[in-house]
């Protein structure tokens, strides 16, 4: 169903139980949505002309007619009486708890101070569920407060009523931002005059705008001083509202003037806003000296407000879905995605958004396409993180941002681009240096080091560790030594790498081996026959070790008959001197002088005995 009107709430109670509440943006619809209300009053006739009764009636009801194209999206219900509050009621039959509780005060220089309340609940599920049928609140009891409080009744602000805000979309509406705006204000002797700004509206279409109003305590027969204005521009909505009279027991949807110290109001405001607002101010008086000169006016609590504007924009919002540290990385990689939900407009490509690390910018990208009414668009980034920032820091992200806190967007909502996150780096501990470990020469200088030994010799810990023979394939999980029992270097000396996990993360420690020459075993004689058993001067640890070295044999007379180096031992023939050249020596002692040519050895020298 339509109504080419706009509509604003009145209430009293919320379930935090507010003082005073401001009237301030609850909830808003971008999209083909509009609204309608309904509800009733509890008050049996209008307090301020009939004071034969102080009590309200035990129920009413209220029909809810929907036209088949509209869908329910969103339904509020509002109570509201005399008093500090009832906050338990039922709605056909199901009981409903407030949600929120908003209460206003009034010092009547007679009865003191008197309360009044208003009460909130979302029944979204119920009335989609019942659908159009008609409803019936029960069991809003304020009768004990009446009871022990007559001022109430004396004052006559005696009044219980309630009402539903149905909030519905249709494919045949123009496309609108629908805004509630709720809370809990008064107006009265003491306090004739009550601005109320609305923020957060865009208008970019005049036609059809319209806002409604739901209030308590109003009096037809008490128009002292009354009005109510936007941007101060009187609403009148003659005969129901008159320019005095806004607030007079009337409500627009059923055309009724009997909806007793209720309102439930709706006023076409196509001529009272302009193109390119974002905000509109709202202004409310009571109060004036009547034909007696006698001061009067009347008591109007503002419950809420509500507008309905065209409205033809994006509404870019942004969400970081998931992100990737690496241990001792400074880049991030982030999963995000950009929104436009709450819109009435595609948001364009190339629209902009900007990383920030604790305010620094630290990356920027766009959108890739064009992202339709209720779209979405993922992506992904790689941030680098600049070292000189703390590893814990706030990660913003906003999406319409050229990197220079400026959007190039014009959107519905131009506070809601942002999205954070504390994010900590996995840092690795500085590398921990262990004492070398030694090992002999066992030939072209390589050894065979244990490496787990080694590391546990110095490290006490039961983690998981692994060796790697560089950083790179350490930080990389690549490469690693898959036998560190038996381990034979490769380049001498060698740094090995060793990863201790030390969950989310590991430390590092870092030794070195080294091969060096170590002292060779001469042996004291040898057999060349040529039984495979000790046929030539074997000096163990000699050969592929000190590989520069000279070795020199001499016979009993102190003639040099042989020559040798690490490609040439000696097998007990001659091959210097001037007889027995490539022949077999006879039996004896020989001297032996082995230069090792190594700055860490002397010269060896002694006597070797050779026998067949």
């Amino acid at each position: 169903m339509k109504f080419n009107q706009f509509f604003i709430c009145l209430l009293l109670y919320l379930p935090c139980h507010l003082f005073g509440q401001d009237i301030e943006l609850y909830q808003q619809f971008n999209g083909r949505y509009d609204y309608t209300a309904i509800g009733n009053t509890l008050n049996q006739f209008e307090n301020n002309l009939d004071q034969s009764f102080c009590s309200t009636l035990p129920s009413s009801q209220a029909d809810l007619i929907l036209s088949p194209s509209s869908t329910i999206v969103a339904a509020y219900l509002y109570w509201a009486g005399s008093g500090f509050g009832d906050t338990n009621v039922s709605l056909n039959g199901s009981s409903i708890d407030a949600q929120q509780t908003y209460t206003v005060q009034y010092s009547d220089a007679l009865n003191g101070v008197l309360t009044y309340f208003s009460c909130f609940a979302d029944v979204t599920e119920q009335i989609i569920s019942q659908g159009n049928t008609t409803y019936e609140l029960s069991n809003l009891d304020i009768s004990e407060t009446l009871i022990n409080n007559p001022g109430y009744c004396n004052n006559r602000t005696n009044f219980a009523g309630w009402s539903i805000y149905v909030v519905f979309e249709d494919s045949t509406l123009p496309l609108n931002q629908l805004s509630i705006f709720q809370g809990l204000e008064i107006i009265d002797r003491n306090v004739q005059e009550k601005t109320i700004v609305l923020d957060n509206l865009n208008v970019i279409d005049n036609q059809n705008a319209k806002i409604g109003f739901l209030a308590w305590e109003g009096d037809n027969s008490l128009n002292f001083g009354e009005s109510l204005s936007i941007n101060d521009n009187i609403l009148s909505n003659p005969p129901l509202n008159l320019a005095d009279n806004a607030f007079n027991g009337t409500n627009t949807f059923t055309n009724s003037n009997t909806f007793y110290n209720c309102d439930l109001d709706v006023y076409n405001i196509q001529n009272n806003i302009q193109i390119g607002d974002t905000s509109a101010t709202i202004k409310m008086t009571t109060g004036a000296f009547d034909s007696n000169g006698v001061f009067r006016a009347d008591l109007i609590i503002i419950n809420n407000i509500i507008t309905v504007l065209n409205s033809q924009l994006p509404d870019a919002t942004i969400t970081i879905d998931d992100y990737v540290v690496n241990c001792g990385s400074l880049e991030i990689e982030l999963d995000y995605t950009v929104y436009n939900v709450n819109a009435t407009d595609v948001l364009p490509a190339n629209t902009p958004i900007a990383f920030y690390a604790d305010n620094l910018l630290i990356g920027q990208t766009t959108t890739q396409n064009s992202i339709a009414i209720g779209e979405s668009e993922n992506g992904t980034i790689t941030l680098s993180i600049p070292n000189f920032l703390e590893d814990d820091f706030l990660l913003t992200v906003i999406v319409d941002d050229d990197g220079f806190n400026n959007g190039i967007v014009t959107e519905i909502n131009e506070d809601n681009n942002l999205a954070e996150s504390q994010i900590e780096l996995l840092t690795i501990p500085p590398i921990q240096i262990l004492p070398s470990a030694v090992s002999c020469d066992e030939g072209f200088n390589s050894a065979v080091f244990n490496l787990t030994t080694i590391f546990f010799e110095a490290v006490d810990t039961s983690a998981n560790i692994a060796f790697y023979t560089s950083i790179e394939d350490l930080e990389q999980n690549e490469n690693e030594i898959l036998n560190p029992d038996s381990y034979s270097n490769t380049t001498n000396p060698q740094t090995i790498y060793v990863k201790v996990a030390t969950p989310p993360c590991y430390e590092i420690y870092q030794f070195d081996i080294l091969v060096e020459n170590c002292p060779p075993y001469i042996p004291e004689g040898f057999s060349p026959n040529d039984d495979g058993y000790n046929d030539w001067f074997n000096i163990q640890g000699l050969y592929d070790i000190f590989e520069q070295h000279e070795l020199l044999i001499y016979n009993r007379l102190g003639t040099l008959i042989f020559e040798g180096n690490n490609s040439k031992p000696w097998d007990g023939k001659a091959n210097k001197g001037l007889n027995n050249l490539g022949k077999l020596l006879p039996v004896g002692t020989y001297y032996y002088i082995l230069n090792l040519n190594d700055p860490n050895y002397k010269s060896l020298q002694g006597w070797v005995y050779m026998n067949y």
